[in-house]
């Protein structure tokens, strides 16, 4: 195996890659678009808005100087983040805030990455992200997604091609950014149901006396507006040939 020095591997990291083809940019957001609708892929990929959105709970309990007791990751793609702290006040409104917030977030802090031609570095930030959380995890299940999921990700930015790095890179922002309005959608669907007492949005409820519903339509605005602002960012430009001049058309009369 050839040998790699540090600063070749940060060079690697850090630098930026051509542009994919804008036909396989299309072809992963429509694979990520049909992830997001069939059921039974749904069920499976959810677990990655899982990941993200208890990633989103535990890291701003951390920055927020709440103390971090573990985060529980289970087979029915539900979480659990507990961290300890005053039971009220602006670090846990933030901390109950940034689950359903996390997801569209990353999705458009990838779609940035990728639209400077950055993929590996958002193939090695997802890895360090992952590496972080695996961490904070208590329990098997939540262990094994989150090494599956670091897996492949390694797996591709080290062992794939460029047009593989590109379009896992591609894959995992759009979905990311179409996934991320779902959950909010089945959120107030089971609210709806009164099958949520404990939801993210009832807890904010609770904390500030803003309705449950408003902190849904929140979730749900910035899942749009990402999902508007990433998708732009990652739609390429097509140039379409320039078209011979027909006879007679262009002259001086």
């Amino acid at each position: 195996m050839e040998n790699v020095s540090i600063a070749d591997l940060w060079n690697r990291v850090t630098g930026t890659q051509p542009d994919p083809p804008w036909w396989l940019v299309g072809f992963v957001g429509l694979v990520a678009l049909a992830a997001v609708i069939h059921g039974p892929t749904w069920r499976l990929a959810r677990n990655t808005v899982t990941i993200a959105h208890e990633g989103g709970h535990a890291l701003i309990a951390l920055v927020t100087g709440r103390k971090l007791d573990g985060i529980k990751l289970h087979s029915d793609t539900s979480g659990v983040t507990v961290s300890r702290g005053k039971p009220h006040g602006l670090g846990m409104i933030l901390t109950a805030m940034a689950g359903y917030l996390t997801p569209p977030l990353l999705g458009l802090f990838f779609a940035l990455l990728l639209a400077d031609g950055r993929i590996t570095l958002m193939l090695w930030f997802s890895l360090a992200l992952l590496a972080a959380m695996l961490i904070m995890i208590r329990n098997a299940y939540g262990a094994l997604s989150v090494v599956a999921t670091g897996a492949i990700v390694f797996g591709v930015s080290w062992l794939g091609s460029a047009t593989v790095q590109a379009a896992f890179a591609y894959l995992a922002a759009w979905f990311l950014l179409l996934a991320a309005t779902r959950p909010v959608i089945e959120l107030q669907r089971m609210r709806s149901r009164h099958m949520a007492p404990s939801s993210d949005a009832d807890q904010l409820a609770h904390l500030t006396g803003v309705p449950g519903l408003a902190w849904v339509g929140l979730f749900a605005a910035t899942a749009l507006l990402a999902l508007l602002t990433g998708g732009a960012l990652l739609v390429p430009d097509v140039s379409l040939p320039d078209l011979p001049t027909p006879p007679g058309f262009g002259g001086t009369g």
